[in-house]
């Protein structure tokens, strides 16, 4: 594998890193069940998983 020439400065490693930013998670509201969840996200609410508020599994998947 190809591996650096010389060594990467301090500033041009940070300079890189400035753009990985924690983004702040969409949240929606469901039509049918009013429930807020993650966008674009199937969700769960009274043992049903729900998708743009129509009901896509009737058992919610068990969490491991």
């Amino acid at each position: 594998m190809p591996n650096p020439k010389r060594r990467h400065s301090q500033q041009r490693s940070a300079k890189r890193r400035t753009h990985y930013v924690a983004q702040e998670v969409t949240l929606s509201k469901d039509s049918t069940t009013g429930e807020t969840h993650v966008r674009h996200r199937a969700h769960v609410s009274e043992g049903k998983l729900f998708y743009k508020g129509k009901v896509v599994a009737e058992k919610a998947p068990l969490k491991a």
